[in-house]
């Protein structure tokens, strides 16, 4: 069957987390909560805490639920798993395809994107630069993003579930790694001298573009994921 495949290359699980990475609502919240300890004339070493335990706390929150996620999958019947991993290609085709959308038309009809109802939680939780309120927020926004912008991740959870052994759950933490890298850089970009109006500025002009590469990510590795269901193609 064409369910019996072995892992991804390397490739494909590196240019999935690097796009997906690029994700704007944790980038924008990392900007926001830097500003927060900025105007509370916190100390470089102080943000570079708070802000790395904003970091931990996201790519835990995500290793963790992909680990379930993959543990979830993992356990439905093989004939079952064929079926659905068929269901789920097409539902990311068709998240590829809105997300391509709004690169044309941004804010027309239905797009993927956090309630604007929990981002106005997520900006009120930014407030919060204690220890525990700054992981807090790291383990509420991933958990808030990951059914609302997380296609990239579901795609490769459900690749990586056909066949889990040591080598991908090295892939999935790899994956997770590479996820966080852009909240990384700029956070040291910020502390050390990068302006947060040019971040945001950033920030904004580049959103457009982000959708359209995950966009086209999705719906490639959408069909990836059909083809490989329906033993099209193998990585083996």
């Amino acid at each position: 069957m064409g369910i019996e495949t072995h892992l991804p290359t390397l490739a494909l699980v590196l240019s999935s987390a690097a796009i997906d990475g690029v994700n704007p609502c944790a980038i924008g919240v990392l900007i926001l909560l830097i500003s927060m300890l900025m105007s509370s004339g916190r100390s470089v070493s102080r943000m570079l805490l708070l802000g790395g335990l904003y970091i931990f706390a996201v790519f835990a929150t995500y290793l963790v639920a992909g680990l379930g996620l993959v543990y979830f999958l993992g356990a439905i019947p093989l004939f079952v798993t064929e079926y659905l991993s068929i269901l789920v290609g097409i539902l990311i085709v068709l998240a590829g395809l809105v997300e391509i959308k709004d690169f044309f038309w941004y804010q027309r009809g239905f797009s993927l994107g956090i309630p604007v109802s929990l981002s106005q939680k997520i900006e009120g939780f930014a407030k919060n630069t204690t220890v525990i309120g700054v992981i807090l927020l790291g383990i509420f926004v991933a958990a808030v993003e990951l059914p609302c912008t997380g296609a990239p991740y579901l795609a490769i959870l459900t690749i990586l579930s056909l066949n889990f052994d040591a080598a991908a759950l090295g892939l999935l933490v790899l994956y997770n790694l590479v996820f966080v890298a852009p909240l990384i850089i700029i956070l040291f970009l910020a502390v050390f001298g990068t302006s947060l109006g040019s971040l945001s500025k950033w920030r904004q002009e580049s959103r457009g573009y982000m959708r359209l590469f995950i966009g086209l990510l999705l719906v490639a590795l959408g069909w990836i994921l059909i083809l490989l269901a329906n033993g099209t193609i193998n990585f083996g």
